[in-house]
Formats: C-alpha cells, sequence, structure tokens
C-alpha cells in the first residue's frame, strides 16, 4: 500500500513537472512572440509616427514681441548706415544677415543691404538681390530697423560723392557691449561703417529675448527667396510628394567636409593625398587619429552607413528620399552600398526638368536645396558639427511646426559601424535601432549648450496657446499687427505730448 502511495505521489509529481515544462514552453513561447511582435509594433510605429510633425506640447511658433518695442529711427535720428559684407555658404550668410539686423538695431544705424560674397564661394554674382525678394525683405522689417539699397551720396568742397564707410573686422562671436561702444563710436565718427569679414560676429546667446526674436523675424519671415526659385523647389516638392511622403538627406561627404574631420582611412592612396592636401591648405596644422574621431562621432556619416541607419529604423526600398549634397567624395564606389538599399534616390538635377536646372545652379541651387529639405515630411543630417546647412535647417524646420528631424549619434553609432569594419556584424540592426530610438524628433526642448540659436530657437521664439506662465503666452497672430499697433501708440502718445508742449506755451 505504501508502494502503492508512494507510485501515486511518484505519478503526481511527474505531471506536475509535466505540466510545468508545458506551461514555461508555453510562457516562453508566448514571451518571445510578444517580444518579436513588439519589436515590429514599435518598429511600424516609428515610422509611421516620423512621416507625421512632432509632438508640439501646446506650443508653437511666435517671434512677435511680448514687450513694447520702439519703431527704427528716422533718417535725421540714425546714427549712421551699417554696411557688412557676408561670406561663407548659403546658411552661413542668412545667419550673418540676422545678425546685421539685430546689430543695426542694437546701434540705432541705418542698414544698407547687406552684400553677399558670392563670387568667391559660389563663383557667381547673384547676390542678395538675385537670392532673396528685397521689397519682402525691407518691407517685413519696416518695424524694426531702417534699409537703404546704398550709401547716400555727400556734397563735399563743391563735389558729390557717395559716403564712404569706414572699414572694422569685428571680433568674433562679439557681444552686444562692443557694438554699443566700440562700433557705435567709430560710426558716429564716420557716418557709415563696413563690418568686414561677417560671419559668426554676433555672440549667439544675448540676453534680451526681443533681440533674439529679431533674429527668427528675419530668418523665417523676411529672408524669403525670390519667386523663381521658391516656383523651382515647389515644382520637385510636389513631384516628390506625388506618390506619397519624402524624407531629405544632407549628404556631408565632400571634399572639405572630410578633410577638415580628419577622416581618410577608408580612401585609396590617391584619395588620402587629395585629402591631405586640401586639409594642408585650407586647415591648421593637426594629427588627427581616423579610430579616434570615428570613436568620438567627429567622422561624417558614409553614404552605407546612412542607408543602414534608415533601414534599421525600418523604411524600406520604397522610400523616396532626396539628396541636398555637393560633389561626394570617392565616387559611385561609396553610394552603390546605398543606391542598393534605397534605389528611390533623388536630387535636384533628376527631379527638375531642363528648363528648372536653368534656374537652380550656383548660390539658387543651394537655395532650392534648403527649401526642399525645409519642406520634406523628414530630414536627416549626416554631419551637423559645423555644417550651418543642417543646423539652421533644423532651427527653420523647429520653427516651422516641429517637421520630424532625425539626427543620428554619431559618437554612440561609432563603435558599431567600426564592428562592421572590423568583420563583426552580427546583430547591428538591433544596435542601430536601438540607439535610434532615443533620439530626439524634432519636438520642443530647451537649448543646450553647445546647441546653437540658429539650431533651436525655443523658447525665446514660441509660445504657449494654453500657458500657466504669462511669459509664455501667445501674442496676437500676426507680426505686423503688433509692431503696427505699437507703432501707433507710439504717433498718438507723441502727437499727444505735443499738443500738452503746445497748450503750456499758449497758456504761458
Amino acid at each position: 500500500m505504501r508502494r502503492g502511495l508512494r507510485s501515486q505521489k511518484l505519478l503526481c509529481r511527474l505531471w506536475v513537472a509535466v505540466a510545468a515544462l508545458v506551461t514555461g514552453s508555453i510562457w516562453l513561447w508566448s514571451s518571445s512572440s510578444l517580444v518579436l511582435l513588439g519589436a515590429y509594433r514599435a518598429q511600424d510605429f516609428v515610422v509611421d509616427d516620423l512621416w507625421r510633425t512632432a509632438d508640439s506640447n501646446g506650443w508653437r511658433a511666435s517671434s512677435a514681441p511680448r514687450t513694447y518695442w520702439h519703431p527704427p529711427p528716422t533718417e535725421s535720428e540714425s546714427n549712421g548706415y551699417l554696411r557688412v559684407r557676408c561670406n561663407g555658404g548659403l546658411t552661413q550668410q542668412r545667419t550673418a544677415i540676422c545678425n546685421a539686423v539685430v546689430v543695426a538695431r542694437i546701434m540705432n544705424a541705418t542698414l544698407v543691404l547687406p552684400e553677399l560674397d558670392t563670387n568667391s564661394f559660389w563663383h557667381d554674382e547673384s547676390g542678395f538681390e538675385g537670392t532673396y525678394d528685397v521689397p519682402h525683405f525691407i518691407k517685413t522689417l519696416k518695424y524694426d530697423v531702417r534699409i537703404v539699397m546704398s550709401l547716400p551720396k555727400i556734397t563735399a568742397q563743391g563735389k558729390t560723392k557717395k559716403l564712404r564707410a569706414y572699414k572694422i573686422e569685428p571680433p568674433r562671436d562679439a557681444p552686444v557691449t562692443w557694438y554699443r561702444t566700440t562700433a557705435l563710436e567709430k560710426i558716429k565718427n564716420y557716418g557709415a561703417i563696413c563690418l568686414t569679414p561677417f560671419a559668426h560676429r554676433l555672440a549667439e546667446e544675448i540676453d534680451d529675448p526681443e533681440l533674439q526674436r529679431l533674429r527668427c523675424r528675419v530668418n523665417y519671415h523676411a529672408l524669403q527667396f525670390k519667386p523663381n526659385i521658391r516656383k523651382t523647389s515647389s515644382d520637385i516638392v510636389n513631384n516628390l510628394r506625388s506618390e506619397g511622403h519624402f524624407m531629405s538627406i544632407h549628404l556631408r561627404f565632400e571634399l572639405d567636409m572630410l578633410a577638415y574631420a580628419g577622416c581618410i582611412d577608408i580612401f585609396t592612396p590617391e584619395e588620402q593625398k587629395i585629402l591631405l592636401k586640401y586639409r594642408k591648405e585650407h586647415f591648421a596644422e593637426k594629427k588627427l587619429v581616423y579610430r579616434e574621431r570615428m570613436l568620438i562621432g567627429k567622422c561624417p556619416l558614409t553614404p552605407e552607413e546612412v542607408g543602414l541607419i534608415i533601414r534599421a529604423m525600418g523604411f524600406d526600398n520604397t522610400t523616396r528620399i532626396y539628396l541636398a549634397s555637393g560633389k561626394l567624395f570617392g565616387g559611385e564606389r561609396f553610394m552603390k552600398p546605398f543606391k542598393a538599399m534605397f534605389p528611390r534616390l533623388e536630387n535636384h538635377s533628376m527631379v527638375g526638368s531642363g528648363k528648372l536646372e536653368e534656374n537652380i545652379q550656383g548660390l539658387a541651387g543651394s537655395a532650392v536645396d534648403y527649401m526642399v529639405c525645409l519642406l520634406s515630411d523628414i530630414f536627416i543630417p549626416t554631419y551637423d558639427g559645423p555644417s550651418n546647412f543642417a543646423n539652421n535647417l533644423m532651427g527653420h524646420r523647429l520653427y516651422y511646426g516641429f517637421r520630424t528631424t532625425i539626427t543620428p549619434n554619431r559618437k554612440a553609432l561609432a563603435p558599431i559601424f567600426m564592428d562592421m569594419e572590423e568583420g563583426h556584424a552580427s546583430g547591428y540592426e538591433e544596435r542601430i535601432r536601438q540607439v535610434m530610438l532615443s533620439t530626439r524628433f524634432g519636438g520642443p526642448h530647451r537649448r543646450i549648450h553647445p546647441e546653437s540659436f540658429y539650431t533651436n530657437s525655443w523658447p525665446e521664439c514660441f509660445c504657449q496657446m494654453k500657458a500657466r506662465n504669462h511669459a509664455d503666452r501667445c501674442p496676437l497672430d500676426n507680426i505686423n499687427d503688433v509692431l503696427e499697433s505699437q507703432l501707433q501708440s507710439t504717433g498718438e502718445a507723441s502727437v499727444a505730448a505735443n499738443a500738452k508742449i503746445d497748450s503750456k506755451k499758449a497758456n504761458g
């Protein structure tokens, strides 16, 4: 009987063990299925969500003044004329124009239409008037600064000649105090000054939020490209969007950037000689080790690495991609892997007709790339260090309604790509995906050094529609309405003051 009981107990234990084993197996299978299902769900969710704008959390763009903003000086009230010569590429010049308007405001000066150094960089003579809508620029800023097309003529010793501007080279990232002292003294003495070169010549962080909002008014409202550039850009965007969403990529895999970064080991010996020669001619001498540069995220992403990132995030080979870039260094062999993953790659010469191509050479071509990237559903910068094009576009897209920007963390991705270079590719897609899932995709976030104001003008140039904090509340929608009302109130106050003075004189 004990044997019988013992046998029953053993049988019972066996059934419990089997049941536990079966249950555990089912749980493991279901768990792994849920993990896989969850991964695919997360992947699909990320892709679908990224085609839309980021969550604004109730914030919207607004560069209208929040406090009293006095009108610009009249000709007699002006301290003098300010000329600037803006050098660099398209967006570096945009930054310089914004800074020039702010500097004119700071010094209570009259701004001469900024000059663009297009010949040395672009080898064309389009200049400001050939790139931007000048009447729109002047009209939009009429409440902020007085703008003239050129320096006035003066009569001296019976001869009439154009006023000559005294040349000054401003310090890099000069503070507001430099313009209120040194520059102001010179403009009062000479009647006109010319600041050259004028790239990065005003500090980005200014304590006065109204001056920062003025930068946004210039950059996002006053600086409007000429109608032919806007029309060309619109045609390209409509073509790209005719089949649905499209993304744009600023591929910074070019001679100057690669030489600057010092990432040359992946090139042939002949290509390395070209890069080293360019670096010696254009940049300060410095020993740069490829692996070290790579691991700290200082190397521009290769076209293949960009393709691997996009694919790991869940985008498939039907994704339509617009490439904004100069001439890629290294030729077709670097583009071939990217094209194999994403064959629907296009640029403005592929999308536009021959007629359109005539309008988009030199500076205008960069302007079209800028507009197409601004209007794309997703923008991906592959190098956001000293690349002003990418930095400014990120800021413009933020202001334009929190449009999705995917910024790869090159430092976090570097160990993965280094492993792949050394033949250890196991699990790389999941590793890439995990890095990218922690990326910020274009929503509002506070600017943290070294992030540029032109990359992120939040919170100065934004307001909250249902704000608890009074300082965050939105003003009137129309900037001109705000400024016009302030101008009128100034005029009314002036009239009332003059009437009071006249009354006192009459009674006296």
